[in-house]
């Protein structure tokens, strides 16, 4: 119950969240675009993007791994890298406060997505849901999801469902032009009775919801 459906085959996707020190974001992100690329070649980045609003001093990346053994087998060849040690995780590890993880599937009914050019901005919108999984709050969320789709506003990137972390929790992915056209958008979706009547159904099931708007960095294959 707590998983329900999922994709069938083992691809998932780590999803990591870096608490840096106030002071130090800037030199974080330096150290990050410049030297990225040795971890890059062990295993695949989907999207590297920090804060603007929502969380102060925060990045997040999501790293997409075939199943649990690749990623054990990448963690063992980067622990072995004297490039990636020297020149990225030592020079990262004093500017960061916390780190957290997870793990999670896309939901079966989203493939990954693109949007349609660069330079826009990202929406993080983290779920909490009532326990149950999917086969209590799937069929209800999925509408609500739709209904904004539908709107035309917003372009959805992905639909992540959590296997290790806080269960029940769904991380959706957007994709908007601008933060004003992201505002403009959901000021007309609030007015529109399809979403309106998906999300009052959806809410049921809810019990947080947080919004961070990202910034993609230079090197984050989604930009």
């Amino acid at each position: 119950l707590a998983t329900g459906p999922r994709q069938n085959n083992g691809v998932f996707y780590e999803i990591r969240t870096y608490d840096v020190k106030p002071a130090k974001m800037k030199e974080f992100l330096e150290v990050i675009n410049k030297y990225l690329h040795f971890r890059m070649a062990h295993s695949e980045l989907v999207g590297f993007w920090y804060s603007e609003l929502g969380a102060m001093n925060k990045v997040f990346h999501i790293w997409k791994y075939d199943n649990f053994a690749h990623r054990t087998a990448v963690r063992h060849a980067i622990a072995n890298d004297k490039e990636w040690q020297g020149k990225l995780f030592s020079a990262i590890l004093p500017l960061v406060e916390k780190q957290h993880n997870e793990a999670a599937y896309l939901v079966p009914w989203c493939q990954l997505g693109k949007p349609p050019k660069e330079g826009g901005v990202y929406e993080w919108v983290t779920f909490q849901m009532k326990p149950g999984g999917p086969a209590l709050w799937g069929d209800s969320f999925r509408a609500a999801i739709n209904a904004h789709i539908n709107t035309g506003y917003t372009t959805l990137i992905g639909v992540f469902h959590t296997e290790y972390g806080l269960l029940n929790t769904v991380h959706v992915l957007w994709w908007n032009e601008s933060p004003d056209h992201r505002a403009a958008g959901r000021h007309s979706a609030h007015e529109d009775a399809r979403v309106v009547a998906a999300v009052r159904d959806s809410v049921r099931f809810l019990e947080s919801q947080q919004n961070v708007l990202l910034i993609p960095l230079q090197c984050s294959p989604l930009k």
